[in-house]
């Protein structure tokens, strides 16, 4: 018997000749143990490969599980869902329209006016304060922000601009409601307009777009 724990193999068939010269010989298996691990075995692998695939035209292979699940937020189930809108006045000829915007995607989108409330604050520095609380409430399965820093001849712009996209940030890992970023950083106002209906299309519309995925990701799969 082979020591315990040991793994025991068969070999090929051992020729066994005896010391005085006599016509018979005897054939016999023998058995070899190993005390190290089989895959360590000269043509492990091999034999195991060609178990999978005889022809060994492709590398070895395991099976796959089907019990992946792919999450994702639906743009059409929006019933009962509520959403907040945090609104700069600062640059109102560019939060009006991206506000706008953000309206008629709701509305297109079978959101109903009732479950829409818009807060306005005076600058986009003053918008991840306001959407933290509201995160908190409990009110809301999104709150959306909106805002315009455009840059300036001072260093005020990047510190404005920064402020905000790292304030809505942390407002909603803070609240665990996310927090869209709907806040424009132009260079110059031109660009602001463009972007806020003009010709690059209305990212207020877009950022409710992403309110609604987000709001029913969470809603329907993130509880």
């Amino acid at each position: 018997m082979p020591p315990s724990g040991a793994i025991a193999t068969l070999v090929r068939p051992l020729r066994v000749f005896p010391r005085h010269k006599s016509t018979p010989t005897a054939t016999k298996r023998t058995l070899v143990s190993f005390s190290s691990s089989p895959t360590s075995i000269p043509g492990f692998w091999p034999a195991l490969r060609s178990e999978y695939d005889p022809s060994g035209s492709r590398s070895l292979s395991f099976p796959r599980t089907a019990a992946v699940r792919h999450l994702t937020g639906s743009l059409t189930a929006t019933e009962g869902l509520r959403f907040a809108i945090v609104v700069a006045r600062f640059n109102e000829i560019v939060t009006r329209p991206l506000l706008e915007g953000a309206l008629d995607t709701f509305k297109k989108y079978s959101v109903k006016e009732e479950d829409i409330d818009v807060v306005w604050v005076p600058g986009s520095f003053e918008i991840a304060v306001v959407a933290e609380r509201l995160g908190k409430s409990h009110k809301y399965q999104a709150i959306l922000c909106i805002g315009a820093v455009i840059r300036g001849d001072t260093t005020h712009y990047d510190a404005v601009a920064n402020s905000a996209a790292s304030g809505v940030l942390s407002a909603g890992l803070s609240s665990g409601v996310p927090c869209i970023f709907g806040v424009l950083t132009c260079d110059n106002m031109d660009q602001a307009l463009n972007r806020a209906g003009g010709k690059s299309g209305n990212k207020g519309s877009e950022a409710a777009l992403t309110a609604i995925e987000m709001a029913s990701l969470f809603e329907h799969y993130l509880k």
